[in-house]
């Protein structure tokens, strides 16, 4: 689908929605020809749309003077259950449902699906929505029909996420279920930071839309007898899938739900000072993590939290790969049904992090090795 101008004069807003994690929003706008849905980012720029409902009879052709004047478009004829058109939808009648991951929605109309912008639908790769007025496939969008026994369950269950998340101690009783297998894992806790994201979606610049999820705090798990380090884990990356993982696993369950730990000796203060950047990341930025992934630290290497020598961090689910002590099994956590993945950081150099990226994770891990380098983060 073309990229669409907002036209005021001509347009109206029937329903505006910004997702949970602050990082799209979701506009219904009408005219008196159509009516279409875009999901766009928190800086405007559109990033998939479905039409929705002609009003006026349709033309057999699509109508290029709408589509080059930035005008919502037009179905044509042969891809409309209604080709006399439709009333434009009553704003009260609609309501928009946002998926678990925060990359995709649903718009119903009197409760039922209106139009579906999933996750993997995509203007740049001529990827629509999917209306239920639609009829085939056409550049404007697809046919509800076609896959509502796929979507529509995928509706029923992100209505029933976000009811379960927004119940009275739904939060606390993911929270103490986390804790209590790190406990089992990792022995008894440490100190407990609260909502570490809070203070990055404080920064300027950091990116956020405003987001209130996901929450996610940092608990210390202190050096043992049998331990010489500590370990620092995120608690409730996991309470939410990440976004874009069907866009690259067939078995998405499998790779949707994360925490990240780090092993150190580093204090527990400066080292939990890396979460704030990543506990958010996924969802602030619509991607996901995955074991051999590495991320560039956004700022100056100096102000690197694991030390000044490093520029990102590598994401490992198997740290005995690298030097050190053998690693805690963290397996038999799970949550929405989905196993979750303990991620571990290893902070890297940037020559390392672009080695990886041209060359992929195998390798990377293998040259470190080689080189001896730990699991376990210490000082410089």
């Amino acid at each position: 689908m073309p990229v669409l101008r907002r036209t005021p004069q001509e347009t109206r807003v029937l329903i505006s929605d910004t997702s949970p994690y602050g990082s799209r929003v979701l506009e219904v706008e009408s005219d008196h020809i159509a009516t279409a849905a875009y999901l766009r980012r928190s800086d405007g720029h559109t990033v998939a749309a479905a039409w929705i409902a002609n009003h006026q009879d349709a033309s057999p052709h699509p109508d290029l003077a709408r589509l080059n004047a930035g005008l919502v478009p037009a179905m044509p004829s042969g891809h409309t259950k209604h080709p006399k058109g439709r009333p434009a939808p009553d704003p009260r009648s609609l309501e928009i449902v946002w998926f678990e991951e925060g990359d995709g929605a649903a718009v119903l109309e009197d409760g039922q699906p209106l139009c579906v912008i999933p996750g993997w639908s995509d203007m740049d790769r001529g990827l629509p929505g999917y209306s239920r007025e639609a009829l085939g496939q056409s550049p404007f969008a697809f046919a509800l029909d076609d896959e509502i026994e796929d979507l529509g369950p995928r509706i029923l269950q992100a209505q029933a996420f976000w009811e379960w998340r927004s119940g009275a101690g739904a939060w606390e009783g993911f929270q103490q279920s986390v804790l209590g297998h790190l406990l089992g894992r990792l022995g008894p806790g440490g100190y407990y930071w609260h909502d570490v994201g809070r203070q990055w979606r404080a920064r300027p610049g950091s990116g956020s839309g405003g987001g209130e999820h996901p929450i996610v705090g940092v608990s210390e798990r202190p050096a043992l007898d049998d331990r010489s380090y500590r370990v620092l884990s995120t608690v409730g990356m996991s309470c939410q899938r990440m976004p874009t993982v069907e866009l690259y696993e067939d078995n998405v369950g499998d790779h949707a739900r994360i925490e990240l730990a780090v092993a150190t000796t580093l204090p527990s203060q400066r080292a939990g000072s890396i979460f704030p950047w990543l506990a958010q990341y996924p969802w602030r930025a619509v991607t996901s993590f995955a074991a051999g992934d590495n991320v560039k630290w956004y700022h100056e290497a100096k102000t690197f939290p694991l030390g000044s020598n490093w520029e990102g961090v590598l994401l490992l689910d198997d740290p005995g790969r690298l030097a050190g002590p053998a690693a805690p099994d963290m397996k038999g956590f799970s949550f929405g049904g989905d196993p979750v993945q303990w991620l571990w950081l290893v902070p890297i150099t940037e020559a390392e992090r672009q080695f990886g990226k041209d060359e992929g994770p195998d390798a990377l891990i293998e040259r470190l090795a080689r080189k001896g380098r730990s699991w376990i983060v210490g000082e410089d």
